[in-house]
């Protein structure tokens, strides 16, 4: 770690130097932004930037079984994220890169991938990077949310968004715009291929796809990859989604992992289910006003002769499915109003109703989660201060006992640079 830090710092003193040396060659300093590189006049372009955000967060947790009532209360203050992103263009070759780490994540390399640019509209990716078959607040990177944190529909549906693949978006229109993207990967996550050779993918590829319609245009400049009416639009803008993802042979509960479990055909050998997602997403921003509606729903197929033992004694009953896969559908609504001078107040409600309710462990359970925030923005997004609190219930009708709560608190500052 000591070395590859002292092997950055050289890089960066070696491209200061030499850009103030050449003047064809210069370096450039914005905020949020980061720093700006430019060589060869031009054709070569390089990008350094970041965010953190320290957090304190508070939760309380109450629960209830047949033997009585269990409450459990947490506190930390930790990095909630520590990113820095470095990214590249050779304008004539028509070649991008991103190198995309979270310090603060014991996984921290969360992007990594080459594009090639058709055109301005037409791009084509390879690597790992973030997907946009998932919910609409999914496919939004950290430092762009409405709270503190990710709504719970897409902490319940998602895991960590990116995924290891081929990856074209493309977009059609003026006026009235639609941005279809398309993806197939390997449907086991982030570090698909796992820590060693005997790690390995499970089950088959993954395929998934978005289509965003613009009918009044695109949004703004810097307004475009939040659900948040960062800019204020001075006319309503509306963004129409939907997204679509199979998962051929999921091993994971929302199919971006691998081994999480495993299921067996009657002749002892792995077989996994088809996972499918389906997103449906509103959002309308307009003078500081933004509402966002989401609609999730997910299922499987292919259960037939699946097995929970290697042996075929013990074959999976169709409700039993639900504890493997998160399956069911929610609805959520998130809406707000950023003031003139930068303060945001902000409210959120989701429902969440499983495929089958009746079984008790199901991984999704019937619930609804209730939210609001206040933020602080200053020097646009670049510095927030975010003040956020949820409270969950859980239906626990089905067992005769009172209904489980989970509250909590998160106070988070975030600084881009």
């Amino acid at each position: 770690m000591k070395n590859n830090v002292i092997t950055f710092l050289l890089m960066f003193v070696s491209l200061t130097f030499f850009s103030q040396i050449e003047e064809k060659n210069n370096a450039a300093y914005d905020l949020g932004n980061g720093i700006n590189f430019s060589f060869n006049e031009g054709k070569y372009e390089f990008n350094i930037n970041g965010f953190i955000k320290p957090a304190y967060i508070y939760s309380y947790e109450k629960r209830f079984d047949n033997e009585g009532q269990y409450s459990d209360v947490y506190r930390q203050f930790k990095s909630q994220n520590s990113n820095l992103v470095i990214s590249g263009m050779a304008i004539d070759e028509k070649l991008s890169f991103t190198i995309q780490m979270d310090y603060s994540s014991t996984d921290p390399l969360t992007e990594a991938y080459i594009g090639y640019h058709f055109s301005e509209k037409s791009i084509l990716f390879f690597g790992q990077m973030q997907v946009s078959h998932n919910n609409l607040e999914m496919t939004h990177n950290e430092d762009k949310l409405r709270f503190t944190g990710r709504g719970m529909l897409s902490e319940i549906f998602s895991g960590s968004a990116e995924e290891f693949g081929v990856f074209f978006e493309t977009s059609f229109g003026n006026q009235f715009l639609v941005k279809p993207t398309f993806a197939v990967t390997s449907g086991d996550g982030r570090n698909s291929f796992g820590d060693d050779s005997r790690d390995t993918d499970k089950g088959g590829l993954k395929f998934g796809s978005r289509i965003n319609i613009y009918p009044m245009g695109d949004f703004s400049e810097g307004n475009q990859h939040t659900t948040v009416d960062l800019v204020g639009e001075e006319s309503l803008k509306i963004q129409l989604g939907t997204a679509f993802s199979r998962n051929y042979g999921a091993s994971n509960s929302v199919g971006e992992g691998h081994g999480d479990f495993i299921l067996y055909d009657d002749s002892g050998k792995e077989q996994f289910p088809d996972y499918s997602q389906l997103f449906i997403d509103l959002n309308l921003k307009y003078n500081g006003f933004s509402v966002l509606v989401e609609y999730a729903d997910s299922f499987a197929s292919g259960l037939k002769n699946i097995y929970t033992d290697p042996n075929g004694f013990n074959i999976l009953q169709p409700s039993q499915i639900s504890e493997y896969l998160v399956l069911g559908d929610s609805q959520g609504i998130q809406f707000g109003y950023i003031t003139k001078n930068g303060y945001s107040f902000d409210f959120i409600f989701e429902k969440f109703n499983p495929e089958f309710s009746h079984n008790i462990n199901s991984i999704l359970r019937e619930s609804k989660n209730l939210g609001f925030g206040v933020s602080k923005y200053l020097a646009n997004n670049n510095l927030k201060l975010q003040l956020s609190a949820f409270k969950t219930d859980y239906d626990n009708s089905g067992l005769n006992l009172q209904n489980d709560e989970f509250i909590s608190a998160s106070f988070l500052v975030q600084i881009a640079f």
